[in-house]
C-alpha cells in the first residue's frame, strides 16, 4: 500500500494505491501563509488515510529541496522556502518519507501508468498557474546536482520576437520566461497587453472557438509560444514523448497545432516525438507522489 500527497497552493491532496488500484482519496485547504499549519496539515492527512499502515509515503511539492542548504527553494508557495520541509514532515509523521518537486511526481506518473507508459524518455509539461517540468528516463524521475532538473518555465522564451522583449516580469526576478507567457495568468496577461480587455483564460479559448478576432490572434500566440517553448525541451532532451498537464492542457487545439509548428524550430529533418494529454489529469501529481 502506497500513500502520496500533493502539496499544492490552494489544496493538499492524498492518494492510497493498493496493487496499483486507488483505494481512498482526501482532499483539504491548503492554510495560506502559515508553514507550520501546512506540516501539520500534510501529517494529518497521512494519518487519516492509515499512513502507520502504509509500506511507503511520497510527497509531492512546489519548488525543490536545495542539495546546497537542504531547505526548500523555487517555491510559489513562498511559505516552504527555506524551511527543512523534509525533515519536519517525517518528524511530524513520525516516519521516514521519500519527497519529489510536484512536476516529477506528474510526470512520473504518466510515465508509470498514464499517457507516456512504455516511453523511455518522458518530459511532463505542466501549464496551470505556473509552468513547471519534469523528466523521467526508464521510469525513474531525473534529479541533477542543482535539483532543478525540467525547470523549463524559467529560460526566456526561445526565438523571441521584437515585440517580445524584455517580456512581462516574473516572480523569479527576471522577464520574459516562458511562464509569464504559457501559465494561464500568462495568457489572460497578453490578452490584456494586446486588446485591453480582460478574461480568464477558459473565456478567451471559447471566445476564439466562436470565430472573435482577438482571442483568436491569442491563442494563435500562445500555441506559437508553446511551440517554440518545447522545441528548445526537443533540442536538449529529444524525448520520445512530451505529455501536457494543468488547466492549460485542457486545450484540444495544441495537440494538432503545436506539432505542426515546432517543426521549424527543431533541429531535425522530421519530428518523431509524441505530444499527449495526461491520462490522470488532475490526480497525477498525487499518484506520482504515490509512486515514488
Amino acid at each position: 500500500m502506497r500513500i502520496g500527497i500533493d502539496v499544492g497552493g490552494t489544496k493538499i491532496e492524498g492518494i492510497v494505491i493498493d496493487d496499483g488500484r486507488q483505494v481512498a482519496r482526501r482532499r483539504v485547504p491548503t492554510p495560506a501563509g502559515d508553514y507550520e499549519a501546512i506540516v501539520s496539515t500534510v501529517a494529518g492527512l497521512v494519518e487519516d488515510l492509515g499512513g502507520e499502515k502504509a509500506d511507503s509515503i511520497g510527497i509531492g511539492h512546489p519548488g525543490a529541496i536545495s542539495p546546497a542548504t537542504g531547505l526548500i527553494k523555487n517555491s510559489n508557495s513562498t511559505a516552504l522556502n527555506g524551511r527543512p520541509f523534509d525533515r519536519d514532515l517525517e518528524a511530524a509523521i513520525g516516519r521516514q518519507i521519500a519527497m519529489a518537486n510536484d512536476a516529477d511526481c506528474f510526470a512520473l506518473s504518466e510515465a508509470t501508468d498514464g499517457a507516456a507508459a512504455g516511453f523511455e524518455t518522458v518530459f511532463g509539461a505542466i501549464l496551470g498557474t505556473g509552468v513547471g517540468g519534469g523528466i523521467v528516463v526508464r521510469g525513474r524521475p531525473v534529479r541533477g546536482p542543482n535539483a532543478v532538473t525540467g525547470e523549463w518555465g524559467h529560460i526566456q522564451v526561445p526565438w523571441p520576437k521584437p515585440s517580445e522583449l524584455p517580456g512581462p516580469d516574473c516572480y523569479c526576478g527576471r522577464s520574459g520566461c516562458v511562464e509569464t507567457y504559457l501559465s494561464g495568468p500568462g495568457m489572460e496577461g497578453d490578452f490584456a497587453r494586446m486588446t485591453g480587455k480582460s478574461s480568464t483564460s477558459r473565456g478567451i479559448v471559447e471566445s476564439a472557438r466562436r470565430g472573435d478576432s482577438d482571442a483568436s490572434a491569442c491563442l494563435d500566440r500562445y500555441v506559437d509560444r508553446l511551440a517554440r517553448g518545447l522545441a528548445a525541451v526537443i533540442n536538449v532532451l529529444d524525448p520520445h514523448v512530451i505529455v501536457l498537464g494543468g488547466g492549460m492542457s485542457n486545450i484540444t487545439e495544441l495537440y494538432d497545432r503545436v506539432p505542426q509548428r515546432w517543426t521549424r524550430w527543431v533541429f531535425s529533418d522530421a519530428v518523431s516525438t509524441k505530444l499527449r494529454k495526461a491520462v490522470h489529469g488532475d490526480s497525477s501529481g498525487v499518484r506520482g507522489a504515490a509512486w515514488l
